[in-house]
């Protein structure tokens, strides 16, 4: 079983679309993170009417990753609703989540996300983000 594999399963264990409450809806929508350390991390889509509330799949699982590690650092990342990343854009993370995973660590630019799982392909965020705003910033942060 490789990693894409490892991951794929404990996401898949967290699909099962359901009404929260009258106003929430999750579960239908799941991910998982490698963290630096090979820690496999799990997340899923949470949504309400208004557009603060939503939470993507992959937010939550790097949430839950610093949340239970402290890690900062994803090595790759695998999201989907009921069946695998198979390419034609499935598998992408939002701009939301491609921000997040900048602002949470610079060297999250080499994080893989799998884009299609027969095929084992993949597209590093450094390719979503290719002149990243945040660049500057960075570079004053490890100047101080």
């Amino acid at each position: 079983m490789d990693i894409w594999e490892k991951m794929y399963e404990a996401a898949r264990k967290e699909y099962h679309p359901e009404d929260v409450s009258p106003f929430i809806y999750a579960h239908h929508v799941v991910a998982a993170v490698e963290a630096e350390d090979g820690q496999i991390f799990t997340g899923f889509c949470i949504e309400g009417c208004s557009g603060v509330i939503a939470l993507c799949a992959e937010r939550v699982a790097a949430l839950n990753m610093y949340i239970q590690s402290g890690q900062t650092k994803v090595r790759r990342c695998i999201a989907f609703r009921d069946k695998a990343p198979y390419g034609e854009g499935s598998g992408m993370p939002c701009g939301a989540c491609r921000e997040f995973f900048m602002q949470l660590n610079e060297e999250n630019r080499d994080t893989e996300f799998l884009v299609d799982y027969e095929k084992r392909q993949t597209i590093t965020l450094r390719e979503l983000l290719p002149k990243w705003w945040g660049d500057e910033r960075y570079e004053e942060y490890r100047n101080k």
